[in-house]
């Protein structure tokens, strides 16, 4: 008899692979509660006042009910959090797939960036997305368009994967830093441009980052007064272009891959031709001088 498991058969955890039977509301339960408002209640906290500070108490106050009126819909504060997860996907502009002659680079670009404000709306979002499945339909909705969008890029399906990590670890990571800097700033009751520019006066007096600053262009940012959020809208679009032109190099390298291995085959299908006219033309040879002789 084969060893098993006993972790064998065990589904990952999400909400979104688990049945749940319909709620069927008790008469002392508050009226007008339903699972729709007690998301709605939970993006509302979490803008507000961060995951560190939510709690299904918190929450239940918030919609002044207790907290077993809350249990009544979900099971656990993990799923209420990845009900969470999935209403904010639902904020994602989705391109138009039916439009015709539509450029795919154009809708990629559309998508990192509907992306990236989703991510700096709602800065709690970063952290859970490293946490939880993302199985929800509306972030299956934004998942499928960015498959969608780069099978008409051209490149092999086997990069298809590579190509999209490229472009949306890029963008998470970018706008999950740019969100901490935010945080930390409200925090201390300033603004990113304002702890900017001190950061780049107090760094102008020492000789050791002078290079940096010349070399990184931050100083002149602050020169001209531009801010700092303009600074990393720049460099954000910048950063995308270059990852749609990886994307575009790669598909030329491999176009020409298949073209030389398609040339090699055919080379090597001429070859065995050549040998073969050549053995009839010998064989032809052979029977003239027989029959000459």
């Amino acid at each position: 008899m084969a060893a098993t498991s006993s972790r064998a058969g065990k589904q990952p955890k999400s909400v979104w692979l688990t049945e749940r039977p319909p709620v069927k509301r008790k008469a002392d339960q508050p009226a007008g509660l339903d699972l729709d408002k007690i998301v709605a209640a939970t993006v509302r906290l979490l803008d507000a006042e961060g995951l560190a500070k939510f709690s299904m108490r918190r929450l239940a106050a918030e919609l002044g009910v207790t907290a077993m009126s809350v249990y009544w819909y979900v099971d656990t504060k993990d799923d209420l959090l990845e009900l969470a997860m999935d209403a904010v996907a639902g904020e994602l502009d989705l391109p138009d797939e039916s439009e015709e002659g539509a450029d795919w680079r154009d809708q990629l670009r559309h998508l990192a960036f509907e992306y990236r404000k989703l991510l700096l709306a709602h800065t709690w979002l970063p952290k859970l997305l490293g946490e939880y499945l993302n199985f929800g339909p509306r972030s299956m909705a934004f998942s499928n368009a960015t498959l969608r969008v780069m099978a008409r890029s051209g490149l092999s399906k086997e990069s298809t994967s590579g190509a999209l990590a490229a472009v949306y670890q890029f963008v998470y990571g970018f706008c999950s830093i740019q969100g901490q800097h935010r945080a930390r700033c409200r925090a201390e009751g300033t603004t990113l441009d304002e702890y900017f520019h001190r950061v780049v006066e107090a760094a102008q007096g020492h000789p050791r980052f002078a290079e940096t600053l010349e070399l990184s262009g931050n100083g002149t940012y602050t020169r001209e007064g531009m801010s700092a959020e303009r600074m990393l809208d720049d460099d954000f679009a910048f950063a995308l272009e270059l990852q749609i032109a990886g994307i575009e190099a790669m598909r030329e390298r491999q176009r020409a891959a298949a073209a030389a291995a398609a040339d090699r085959s055919d080379g090597a299908g001429d070859a065995d031709g050549a040998g073969d006219v050549g053995s009839t033309g010998d064989s032809d040879s052979t029977d003239q001088g027989t029959a000459n002789r």
